[in-house]
């Protein structure tokens, strides 16, 4: 059963910042594995009934491609993926607890469909109420996004800010609340990923697996 993030976990990854390598990990990876992982492995076995089958993310970076080459990363996320690049995500780092979702990787015929749904003004302006609602319930839109205008659209489009989007996620971060070392971390992470189960299967009715 899941009964929340330990203060040991912010307390790994604070040290971990600070001393990212091989010796440290070694000397704690029980702290990790018992105040990290087993917990999160818990939190998406909770949630599984409700959201579908949970992931929990490798803690080694890729250095293969990086200037980086720091080993291990600084945070500990888990998914629930609907979807090609299309899920639920749960973080926890030396700040606290983060909850998000989304579309946040795409292929090119996913992006067509996006700003194919974007542009017309039945799913477009859906996805305009979708967000602002999040947006007021405290949670903050982002994602990758052009600077410009996307070709083929008029700069003075009524949605343009949402077509210069080529991936879109909803998230809030939580930081280290009293609570985040019980039961109710559970509670908080189910409202707030039902809070955006409207965004995500949006992106799953609209954008699709790839092609």
């Amino acid at each position: 059963m899941f009964s929340g993030f330990p203060d040991a976990a912010l307390d790994f990854y604070e040290d971990l910042e600070a001393d990212n390598s091989k010796i440290f990990w070694t000397a704690h990876k029980a702290v990790y594995e018992s105040s990290v992982h087993a917990p999160m492995v818990a939190l998406l076995a909770e949630l599984e009934p409700d959201f579908g089958e949970g992931k929990v993310f490798r803690p080694y970076r890729d250095v293969r491609f990086s200037k980086d080459k720091t080993p291990y990363k600084t945070h500990q996320g888990g998914v629930v993926m609907v979807g090609a690049g299309i899920g639920y995500y749960v973080q926890v780092d030396a700040s606290g607890l983060f909850v998000g979702g989304g579309f946040y990787q795409h292929t090119p015929d996913q992006l067509a469909r996006l700003r194919a749904a974007v542009d017309g003004d039945l799913r477009g302006e859906q996805l305009v109420r979708l967000t602002r609602a999040l947006e007021k319930a405290g949670f903050e839109v982002g994602g990758d996004r052009l600077k410009t205008r996307p070709r083929g659209f008029a700069e003075d489009h009524p949605r343009i800010e949402l077509l210069r989007y080529r991936t879109l996620t909803a998230g809030r971060s939580y930081g280290s609340p009293p609570w985040l070392d019980s039961e109710r971390t559970l509670t908080e992470v189910r409202a707030a990923w039902e809070s955006l189960r409207p965004l995500v299967e949006w992106f799953e009715d609209v954008v699709g697996a790839p092609a």
